[in-house]
């Protein structure tokens, strides 16, 4: 498992809340992903993985290799 930095707001806390998903649960699907790709709408990396039984899409901007600036996340259908 790789060790990030996650660059957290107050704004982007409250933006993943609306979606139900907990900064902890962000940083877990990030570093530990099922599955890599690219965001279709703003071109950003997005990675899925599991969490409380749960399957989330987490989108981040990488700042450098070892610091992440989360956007969004959300719930996602199998």
């Amino acid at each position: 498992m790789p060790f990030y930095i996650f660059l957290w707001d107050d704004a982007t806390i409250e933006h993943l809340a609306l979606h139900g998903v907990s900064p902890e649960e962000f940083e877990e699907v990030v570093s530990s992903p099922e599955r890599f790709d690219e965001s279709r709408s703003s071109g950003r990396p997005i990675v899925f993985g599991w969490v409380e039984g749960r399957h989330l899409a987490c989108v981040y901007e990488l700042i450098d290799e070892s610091t992440v600036l989360p956007v969004t996340a959300y719930e996602v259908e199998d």
